[in-house]
């Protein structure tokens, strides 16, 4: 079986890779400060200095973190996001398990 027949698994490959591009690229240069501060101030046109596809905007202004992924967003890249609400990586553990946060911490992590 290949890794593309996993169901509800995203394949991270070439075009993965090819389609995540601009996410991914976006998502990087929330490593400096100008970029994260230009971020919050104003997302959206953040968002349109990488020209984001408008499916790509939705899932990253709804912090569809499954979504993201899916469409190329490398999850080490798409931590970056996160890293400016702050949102714990517990909660995209959460999200990807399907789970409430507070059942994933219990569930996953044994805390009540």
């Amino acid at each position: 079986m290949s890794d593309a027949q996993i169901p509800e698994t995203p394949l991270f490959d070439r075009k993965g890779s090819i389609d995540g591009y601009r996410i991914n690229k976006m998502a990087m240069a929330l490593g400096d400060p100008a970029n994260r501060e230009a971020f919050k101030a104003d997302e959206e046109a953040f968002l349109d200095r990488y020209k984001l596809t408008p499916e790509q905007k939705d899932a990253v202004m709804s912090r569809d973190w499954n979504r993201m992924v899916a469409m190329g967003g490398n999850l080490f890249f798409i931590l970056k996001i996160a890293a400016v609400d702050p949102t714990p990586i517990t909660a995209i553990g959460a999200a990807q398990a399907g789970l409430d946060h507070a059942d994933f911490l219990k569930q996953r992590l044994g805390k009540e």
